[in-house]
């Protein structure tokens, strides 16, 4: 039996492309004042923005429970005694911390080793994907292990945001915060380092900033994997998926969308570009 993969509703992964390579995704909660809903399973991403947009509380979110992995971990034991168990940066939440404590009791009967991508969104979900391509090809425990520690290497992210405000608000900034004098008057962009969000560079308007992007995009092409990731201009992801097309056709290209957990932190108008090199 082929070693299973588990990430986390952080990695955006598209339903359709979890469901097809046979990905468990465990899902992360937000919270509006006293409403919880689980990412991706009771609250979809139109339903997420809308809210964001309209109501007077921000949302706050939290890791899954121990139990819920451990859940996941004894349904798999089933199947396979071996689970790489892979998750969003521990410097942005504490899901993989959760994830260790699930796998206790079950570690005894079932080889179980929990990663810290040192990512998000897709740059976590293109990691899990090589994962499991490789388990796919029959590649062993260990294999599988070292697919994932170099694509946690391999991976680039970088993403325009209409704002700070949101990542400000929820406690994610990490380096960026050298840019909240100028919160108003600019378009931020990030990127991940060791797990934490850096400021790449700032712009004052987004048409200049989705310009940007597409510069990095280019920067980082070809790659073995690239993800498009949006909120809400679904228009402006899809021109860049056509542009990627157009320039380099035999690029696969993953079109995913920031999800009700890390859109409570990117908020409206972000656009993203990940890729994977090796």
């Amino acid at each position: 039996m082929s070693v299973k993969i588990v990430t986390d509703s952080t990695s955006d992964l598209p339903k359709e492309v979890a469901k097809e390579l046979g990905i468990t995704v465990v899902p992360l909660n937000v919270h509006f004042d006293l409403d919880t809903f689980k990412d991706g399973v009771d609250m979809e991403a139109d339903q997420f923005y809308h809210r964001l947009l309209t109501s007077p509380v921000l949302p706050k979110t939290s890791a899954p429970s121990p139990g819920l992995f451990k859940d996941s971990y004894n349904r798999l034991a089933q199947e396979s005694q071996e689970i790489v168990s892979i998750h969003i940066s521990s410097r942005l939440s504490g899901t993989y911390e959760a994830a260790l404590a699930g796998k206790q009791d079950i570690a005894k009967t079932c080889h179980i080793e929990v990663i810290d991508s040192k990512s998000a969104s897709m740059g976590l979900g293109l990691i899990a994907i090589a994962a499991t391509k490789a388990a796919k090809e029959g590649a062993a425990m260990n294999e599988v292990l070292k697919v994932v520690q170099d694509s946690i290497k391999g991976i680039y992210l970088a993403a325009a945001l209409d704002t700070l405000e949101f990542l400000q608000k929820g406690g994610r900034i990490g380096r960026a915060q050298a840019w909240l004098g100028s919160i108003l008057s600019i378009k931020p962009i990030i990127s991940l380092a060791e797990g934490e969000v850096i400021p790449l560079e700032r712009v004052r308007t987004r048409a200049k900033a989705v310009d940007r992007v597409y510069q990095l995009l280019e920067e980082h092409l070809p790659a073995r994997e690239l993800a498009v990731i949006y909120s809400t201009d679904a228009e402006e992801a899809n021109k860049m998926v056509t542009h990627v097309k157009e320039i380099f056709p035999q690029q696969p290209v993953y079109l995913a969308r920031f999800g009700p957990v890390l859109g409570t932190y990117v908020g409206p108008d972000s656009l993203g570009i990940i890729t994977l090199k090796n």
